[in-house]
């Protein structure tokens, strides 16, 4: 048995230097042959077989051979189990610790025992954002962070501003959003919301919507109510 787990030890340990040979070889043949190519995060390993991953900037996924003679750019794709293998390795690398988000610059509205949470970086000047509150509203038990993110222009930096400064906040932004009353001209010291913008620019934040569980899940675009619901049942 001892000679057993001693060999076993030996295979591994002899693998792992295997590995760790093969990515010191590859990054230095990537930069060697692509040196326009961003500092390599993580080199590892992919169910298929001969194929690596390489991350750059934190969360940009692209695939190499062990020779580095390939640079492949898209989704591997698991046809058996019908999973986007890419997407969910990125949503993974770019899950933010909800009590991480810049919470204390939103603003809420609770909903029946508020006990779910759910964060919503919006823009006001969305169209699918427009869309997405009215599903919203079908939504019962929820504490939702509105988290003003304007990004879609000037005009979506004044509407967002006034929001904020209104007293009423949640009013103002339901009766935008959902009934097209403009947000009153307001002014107050509104800088929560160019914080909102920046803290979406470093944590790759593009679009609007981009809704964030408690579990961390990151959702960019507008789902409808039963997709909601059905990601609200699978936080443990």
């Amino acid at each position: 048995m001892t000679l057993v787990l001693a060999l076993g030890l030996t295979l591994s340990l002899n693998a792992q230097a295997q590995d760790s040979a093969l990515q010191i070889n590859l990054r230095k043949i990537l930069a060697e042959r692509l040196p326009a190519l961003a500092k390599i995060d993580e080199i590892s390993k992919t169910p298929l077989a001969g194929i690596f991953e390489i991350r750059i900037n934190s969360s940009d996924i692209y695939y190499t051979d062990a020779e580095g003679n390939y640079l492949i750019q898209g989704s591997l794709i698991d046809l058996k189990q019908k999973r986007n293998l890419t997407e969910e390795r990125i949503e993974k690398l770019s899950a933010i610790d909800f009590d991480s988000l810049p919470l204390k610059n939103a603003f809420t509205q609770v909903r029946g025992n508020g006990k779910r949470k759910l964060a919503i970086f919006a823009d006001p000047n969305c169209g699918y954002c427009k869309r997405f509150e009215k599903d919203l509203a079908k939504i019962e038990n929820v504490t939702i962070y509105h988290v003003l993110f304007p990004i879609l222009g000037e005009d979506s930096q004044v509407k967002a501003k006034n929001i904020w400064c209104a007293k009423d906040k949640a009013k103002t932004w339901n009766d935008w959003m959902l009934n097209g009353i403009t947000p009153p001209t307001l002014k107050c010291d509104a800088l929560a919301v160019d914080s909102n913008v920046e803290f979406g620019k470093k944590n790759r934040i593009t679009g609007t919507p981009t809704l964030f569980f408690a579990d961390s899940t990151r959702v960019p675009g507008a789902i409808e109510a039963k997709q909601i619901e059905k990601l609200f049942s699978a936080i443990k």
